[in-house]
């Protein structure tokens, strides 16, 4: 349940600080005055996308916060923690939008992206806006809403991919059949490519090494002269560098009988001498290991011209021609498999079997709904002073596609004896509207949302019908938490918490502000929705008797609910 809402500088709203109690709320005020900027406000702070726009003329940066009850919503606790989000008893979502346009979201006080955000919202709050009975007219529309009510949200997309699946299939076995030739061609040029670089594939891996070695085969005669005169210069007897230094390591040693003081300098002498040794040994295995081969070199000579005459070729390096071969070699059996047909056809009957199974199981979890739906949004027209009508929710079965097996169609009957039609040949506006109320109620009372928002879906009605939607969403407010933005008196008298917005103007700006009403200032409130400005003693009257009879109806309805 939403427990509070805190604004600052969004759009006309400067400061703004609401605690929200269960059961229905409802918001009024002039045209203009901001109820809507409200619901703006919350949409934002569930995870709507925001702009610049949304900061107050003046401000460095809009923010929202709304604290939510997570009482019997081990759902929601759960996905916090999945998240590696604070679980507690609440949860405080946070949304900061600078002017310009960067935004950032917080639950629980930890940075999340827009997408948790908002899938952590879409589990709080169902939000239907105004427009909603114009978009009820579209047929995606009318299909999202029977899955919603019968919950096959999972078949829906299950189905999807499969039926994309059995199309790429299908396509897939269509290319093969109309490409053979050219696939052949491409078969003929591969395998040629790798008969070719086949032979080579050792050098190739081996291509720094082979560099490395003919390097040293061109340089052989130098190098073992070289090494020659290394050890010569280290192994002389007589001005060799060991032995000058073993004569110099005597020198110390007779210092150091002198001055013990002298220690470490002969720790360091030996350690140079102990050093040169390892480094003679060395070089004698290195130049051990040294001989002239030239055939060995001309070996390599003609491995490497090889190589760059493929390289060449094909304009890529050595480790680029490899790891062409291996594509090569993963492209022709790729090839292959296109070649085969049956594999092909085979894999299309599969994929068109899964694809019906799904559609199947989508199709009776459709079939179920739509005589639930169909009866519920019966009766909630009723109740809404439809009482003559009847909603039917059609299959139409047609080949399969990607969103089923069948066409949806929401269809109305203005009276028993009449067929039933599409909603925008036989529903009015007003009808309209209310015929989208009672889809909405319907589906609400299916969710496990806990908090409910209509955000003036009640336009285009008035009198009696207007009393009959504020008794249907006093009704839903029984179960769920529902605010409602209105400009209806007749469905504010049915709130049991009522909120004025207004518009005050003053030091060169425009702001919004919200006041919680009761007594006498509802009073007010309802007459002036009833009569306009002017406010007489008839519609004072009126609007106490209007609130009254909601009065006694919900004591009526709890003493018949005890009883």
């Amino acid at each position: 349940m939403l427990r509070s809402l805190s604004i600052r500088d969004f759009v006309l709203v400067e400061s703004l600080d609401l605690d929200f109690a269960p059961g229905m709320t409802v918001l009024t005020g002039e045209t203009g005055a901001g109820k809507s900027i409200l619901v703006g406000a919350l949409s934002l702070v569930l995870g709507d996308r925001a702009e610049s726009g949304v900061v107050r003329h003046g401000a460095r940066r809009a923010e929202i916060s709304a604290e939510f009850a997570l009482e019997n919503l081990p759902s929601v606790q759960a996905w916090l923690i999945q998240n590696g989000l604070d679980a507690e008893q609440d949860c405080l979502l946070r949304r900061t939008v600078e002017a310009e346009g960067r935004s950032r979201a917080f639950i629980n006080g930890s940075s999340v992206t827009l997408a948790q955000l908002k899938e952590l919202g879409e589990q709080l709050v169902d939000i239907h806006g105004q427009h909603a009975h114009h978009a009820l007219l579209k047929a995606g529309v009318q299909r999202g809403l029977l899955d919603e009510f019968a919950g096959a949200h999972t078949e829906a997309a299950v189905t999807a991919q499969a039926w994309q699946a059995w199309q790429a299939a299908k396509k897939t076995l269509q290319a093969a059949r109309e490409e053979a030739g050219v696939r052949l061609l491409e078969r003929e040029g591969l395998e040629a490519a790798l008969a070719e670089v086949g032979p080579a594939l050792d050098d190739l891996r081996a291509w720094d090494e082979m560099q490395s070695e003919h390097g040293r085969q061109a340089h052989m005669s130098s190098l073992i002269e070289t090494s020659a005169q290394l050890l010569a210069g280290l192994e002389d007897e007589e001005d060799g560098v060991l032995r000058r230094l073993g004569r110099l390591h005597g020198l110390m040693q007779d210092m150091l009988e002198k001055d013990a003081s002298l220690a470490e300098e002969r720790a360091l002498l030996e350690a140079a001498l102990s050093d040169l040794e390892e480094t003679r040994h060395g070089l004698r295995r290195y130049a051990d290991r040294l001989s002239l081969d030239p055939e060995r070199l001309a070996e390599l000579d003609r491995r490497m011209a090889e190589v760059h005459r493929l390289s060449r070729k094909h304009r890529l390096s050595p480790a680029e021609l490899l790891e062409r071969h291996a594509e090569w070699l993963r492209r022709l059996e790729q090839l292959a498999a296109e070649d085969d047909i049956e594999a092909l056809q085979a894999e299309v009957v599969r994929a068109e079997k899964t694809c019906l199974a799904s559609a199947g199981k989508l199709s009776e979890k459709r079939r179920r709904a739509a005589q639930a739906l169909s009866k519920t949004v019966s009766l909630a027209m009723a109740d809404l002073s439809l009482a003559d009508g009847r909603f039917e929710v059609r299959l139409v079965a047609c080949e399969p596609h990607a969103h089923g097996q069948e066409e949806i169609f929401f269809l109305v009957a203005s009276h028993a004896t009449l067929a039933p039609g599409p909603l925008d040949k036989v529903a009015s506006g007003g009808e309209l509207s209310r015929i989208s109320l009672a889809i909405q109620t319907a589906l609400s009372g299916q969710a496990g949302v806990p908090s409910l928002i209509f955000d003036e879906v009640d336009v285009g009605i008035g009198g009696a019908v207007a009393e009959a939607v504020g008794r249907r969403l006093a009704q839903l407010a029984r179960s769920r938490q529902v605010l409602v933005v209105t400009h209806l008196p007749q469905v504010a008298a049915c709130g049991s918490q009522h909120l004025r917005v207004s518009k005050l103007a003053g030091d060169d700006k425009v702001v919004s502000q919200v006041m919680p009403l009761g007594g006498e200032e509802r009073v007010m409130e309802i007459a002036r929705m009833l009569g306009g400005q002017e406010i007489t003693e008839t519609t004072l009257k009126h609007a106490r008797e209007m609130l009254e009879t909601v009065g006694s109806a919900k004591n009526t309805g709890s003493r018949k609910k005890t009883a």
